[in-house]
């Protein structure tokens, strides 16, 4: 466990997420409940790979345990991908 695994840090890179959400309308619902989650400034969507991925960017540190959270009140889940490619 260390800062940057577990918690999205402002900066250009963000943080990468994928989910088990399928369809457009619950990726937008996930996309809606991070407006609730305080530092989150923008979340981008990526539907065209499997699975499903979005990304967040913050203008302050938030812990990914809070993302994880908001998104499973929508009924989905929010898995944080590795900080480096493989």
């Amino acid at each position: 466990m260390s800062l940057l695994s577990d918690n999205v840090i402002p900066g250009n890179h963000g943080k990468d997420f994928e989910t088990n959400a399928t369809e457009h309308a619950d990726l937008l619902k996930i996309k809606d409940a991070m407006a609730s989650v305080s530092g989150v400034k923008n979340v981008t969507l990526d539907e065209n790979v499997f699975p499903k991925k979005f990304s967040i960017h913050t203008e302050s540190v938030v812990s990914v345990k809070d993302i994880e959270d908001a998104v499973a009140k929508t009924g989905f889940h929010a898995i944080p991908k590795s900080l480096f490619e493989l």
